[in-house]
């Protein structure tokens, strides 16, 4: 886990330092151009992810590819492993970044070699990392047995003095069965979705509390520093999805139901942590958050 930490210390201080909002002349694989910020933030976890030595495959949304990042000086001895393999989203929230709102990584990690044909619920862990006023990292140890959820283990860190120390700042992180809090991504889709339109504005009817900002990272953070809520991001036919299943739904997915929370797909009653990664580009929308509050999304997208 500690290449995640200095993965992220790294971008912390890319960010501190980010003056050059040019773009770099190329584009990722959702057709979006990229920052030289997306590309050195990618290069950095890259970096932290081979010096850590036990990780075979990588695959980011800045490089959608499987990629073999083990040593090379590997003796035959070593070649099994134990082996695991990562998908990650490096700097997750460009289009808010100019803006100075908050932005994140998102970590998945896999026992084993390689990416394709896995599933979330076989994540051993996944991180996520909040760039704002504080740096911090939320945690989930998944149980080896995910069928239950017990044992579980889900806590924040914080990077402090001056950046130099990490420091746990909360032991234990909870999604609690209900809270009116709610952050509907892809408002497009309300518009030619009649079923997502009816569920905002039952969320508005019932003054749920808005909090939004158009970044994944922060707005479901937020669930977790205020122990519940509900994240949608929704599709329509004219409102394609963009959430990638390897790169932020599967990480984001296990975090939230370690901290007890539930996630579906947003049309299948599913958990994101069963869908497949059959395509290393693979897009859905999805719902996340507290029980209670995505029973309610299903009410109203299911029937």
């Amino acid at each position: 886990m500690i290449c995640y930490v200095l993965a992220t210390t790294h971008i912390a201080a890319l960010l501190q330092n980010y003056v050059d909002h040019s773009y770099a002349g190329t584009q990722n694989s959702s057709g979006d151009d990229q920052l030289h910020l997306d590309i050195d933030c990618d290069n950095a976890v890259f970096r932290s992810i081979k010096d850590a030595g036990v990780f075979h495959t990588a695959a980011s949304e800045e490089t959608p590819e499987e990629t073999i990042v083990s040593p090379s000086t590997i003796k035959k001895e070593d070649e099994d492993g134990p082996w695991y393999s990562v998908g990650f989203d490096p700097l997750d929230g460009s289009s808010i970044i100019d803006a100075n709102f908050s932005v994140g990584s998102i970590f998945g990690i896999w026992p084993g070699k390689g990416l394709l044909g896995r599933k979330g619920r076989e994540q051993v862990a996944s991180v996520v990392s909040l760039y704002g006023p504080r740096t911090t990292l939320i945690i989930a140890l998944a149980s080896k047995s995910r069928s239950d959820g017990q044992g579980d283990i889900t806590f924040e860190v914080t990077l402090v003095k001056d950046r130099s120390h990490w420091e746990v700042s909360r032991e234990e992180v909870i999604l609690k069965d209900a809270k009116k809090v709610f952050a509907p991504g892809n408002l497009r889709a309300t518009n030619d979705n009649p079923k997502y339109d009816a569920l905002v504005k039952h969320w508005i009817q019932e003054r749920y509390t808005l909090r939004y900002t158009g970044g994944m990272v922060p707005d479901v953070y937020h669930m977790f520093a205020k122990s519940g809520g509900v994240f949608s991001n929704v599709s329509s036919d004219k409102a394609k999805a963009k959430l990638r299943l390897l790169y932020e739904v599967a990480a984001m997915g296990l975090l939230v139901e370690c901290a007890g929370g539930l996630t579906t797909h947003e049309f299948e009653d599913t958990s994101v942590l069963d869908l497949v990664v059959d395509d290393l580009d693979r897009r859905l929308g999805v719902c996340f958050g507290s029980k209670d509050e995505v029973q309610k999304y299903k009410d109203f997208m299911f029937k």
